[in-house]
């Protein structure tokens, strides 16, 4: 299994929010750069990078941090935040993204995502499912729906999208462990799904715990910062 370490951006700082408030942000390190060059360190090679200013603006906000992490590391970057134009996404990728990270735009616009889709392949997206009881919540989670999730997630499997995360708005930036029940249900479902895991993980058997239950990859953020997982301990997993 796959880690892939997060940093959210807010203002160009590497920040994290609780239950995706932006009210409970936490400043943890002013320079991402920095961050970054520490994940790659320890043999880390993807990064998920969300531009938290960009979710919430409706437009990418944090270029300047995207262009440099991906001219001074190694990393695959998934870039998501803020994706709501075509010549966005191009930019997004140009600018050295290797995935773009999709989430409200295909609950709200399904037609220009799988245009998107057919225009530029589904290898390029990473689709974010983000959860609340079940039901997919869009806009940085600030607009419950209900559209079910494993629908959801079915409708663009069927399109060719392979690689997608899923958080639990109730479990991300708590750190009370991820929602493995939740996991174990999407993987029994959809065996060719590529799943990420993402939200709630506080210790390194949680990683263990999603291995176990055979999830493509975790996403770690806040147990990193909190010191919960050490960067040796993480290195040590891979």
């Amino acid at each position: 299994m796959q880690i892939i370490p997060a940093i959210d951006l807010i203002e160009g700082k590497c920040v994290r929010l609780t239950e995706g408030d932006y009210a409970q942000k936490k400043i943890y390190n002013e320079d991402p750069l920095e961050v970054a060059k520490a994940f790659e360190g320890i043999g880390l090679m993807r990064l998920h990078l969300v531009d938290l200013d960009g979710a919430k603006a409706g437009e990418v906000v944090n270029w300047k941090v995207l262009e440099k992490i991906a001219n001074q590391t190694s990393l695959k970057i998934d870039f998501g935040g803020g994706i709501k134009k075509e010549a966005t996404l191009k930019t997004v990728l140009d600018t050295g993204a290797s995935f773009a990270t999709i989430g409200s735009l295909a609950v709200k616009s399904r037609n220009i995502f799988e245009e998107w889709i057919d225009r530029f392949g589904a290898a390029v997206f990473m689709l974010g499912a983000d959860v609340f009881e079940e039901k997919i919540a869009i806009g940085g989670w600030l607009e419950k729906t209900n559209i079910d999730v494993y629908a959801f997630m079915q409708s663009y499997m069927q399109k060719g999208v392979t690689q997608m995360f899923c958080t639990d708005i109730q479990k991300d930036g708590k750190l009370q462990g991820p929602s493995i029940d939740l996991y174990k249900k999407i993987i029994s479902k959809f065996s060719d799904l590529q799943l990420i895991a993402s939200g709630g993980v506080s210790k390194l058997q949680d990683l263990q715990d999603l291995k176990n239950i055979g999830c493509s990859a975790a996403i770690v953020g806040k147990a990193i910062y909190e010191n919960r997982i050490t960067l040796d301990e993480l290195s040590k997993f891979q």
